[in-house]
């Protein structure tokens, strides 16, 4: 926070002094109420963010019935990378509107003892708003308690009821279906896909993705080229070994993220296998070892921090707003196709279209 011309922390005053409006408004302002003109609100807003003002949030919770806290839950994974994204983005929409971030996880025993806890967590840290993350944003007990604490919420990447909340997402589907496009148009036609966890939404659409795509061309996969995975890397390595067993096996591998891809890529290498010429691999997500990994790999690039960026936005917009209980708000944004080294034509590529 920078210092007023005293040496000390800039205040509500000091804002409300350089706008040359009243403490009242600025008030206004900052807590996103009503009854300032929208050129008053803009110059408010500009020396907020120019100074580097950050409320108390400890004396706004004692001024109003609002705690100033936005809880983003996340069921036990190991995808870290996703769940350090998702705290990235929803943190910079809580510190542009001064609100603080807490992070609470479902099923951890030691955190909230499973779905069961988690009323009790949300009484005891009296959150404004909450963020549900994939699968939790589909998990019926979860919304069930989430509702019945009166607490408003925004979903990430929802696979079902859309009608019951705002949500966030990007087209995991047609994003799957370009992937494997792509493989089919290198000339690849035995194309296997590594699946997610069966609860997970996000899976399902990127499986549906590739099912269409070789339904386009007209093929139909069969059952041994989806591989059962879970998101960790050890599953995509198994489920490599298992596909390479086949009579025939692929000439390409779609991972459904980039976790598992990396798993593709070290069981290609254990097989004696060169990436892309004896097998191409893509995966899903586009996180960090994706550029870091030899080759380095294709991928979906996932907006995931702006996605739970957009999240807490819409959830802090529509405080004191009865149209964000009453009417479903979506926002989707955009994904693309990272074409790396880990993908190319096969070494005998079939023509035929």
């Amino acid at each position: 926070m920078q210092r007023d011309e005293q040496g000390g922390p800039v205040t509500i005053v000091d804002i409300a002094r350089q706008a040359g409006v009243s403490i009242k408004t600025v008030s206004r302002v900052i807590n996103r109420e009503e009854g300032v003109g929208p050129q008053t609100r803009a110059r408010v807003q500009e020396l907020v963010e120019a100074l580097g003002y950050r409320p108390n949030v400890s004396a706004r919770s004692l001024s109003s019935r609002r705690s100033y806290l936005i809880g983003v839950i996340f069921m036990q994974v190991g995808a870290y990378h996703y769940v350090g994204e998702v705290q990235v983005g929803a943190m910079r929409a809580c510190r542009r509107a001064g609100y603080h971030l807490v992070v609470e996880q479902v099923g951890a025993p030691d955190k909230m003892g499973g779905v069961q806890g988690l009323a009790g967590a949300l009484r005891a840290a009296r959150f404004d708003g909450l963020v549900l993350t994939p699968p939790t944003c589909d998990d019926p007990e979860v919304l069930a308690a989430v509702e019945a604490a009166g607490l408003p919420y925004v979903r990430i990447a929802p696979h079902r009821e859309f009608e019951r909340s705002p949500y966030v997402f990007m087209d995991d589907r047609r994003a799957a279906r370009e992937q494997a496009l792509r493989l089919w148009n290198m000339g690849h036609r035995r194309i296997a896909f590594i699946d997610g966890p069966a609860d997970h939404g996000s899976a399902a659409r990127r499986r549906q993705g590739y099912v269409e795509a070789l339904q386009d061309r007209g093929v139909e996969p069969m059952p041994e080229w989806i591989a059962k995975g879970d998101f960790l890397s050890l599953s995509g390595f198994d489920a490599t070994e298992a596909l390479l067993r086949l009579a025939e096996p692929p000439t390409a591998i779609f991972a459904a993220n980039d976790g598992m891809a990396l798993g593709v890529l070290a069981a290609a290498a254990k097989n004696g296998l060169s990436v892309p010429r004896d097998l191409s691999v893509v995966g899903f997500d586009d996180i960090p070892e994706a550029e870091a990994a030899w080759p380095r790999l294709t991928t979906i690039h996932q907006p995931t921090a702006e996605m739970a960026e957009a999240a807490v936005e819409m959830l802090i917009d529509g405080f004191g707003d009865e149209r964000f209980r009453t009417s479903v708000q979506v926002r989707q944004l955009d994904y693309r196709l990272v074409a790396r080294d880990s993908a190319a034509a096969p070494s005998n590529p079939i023509v035929r279209t």
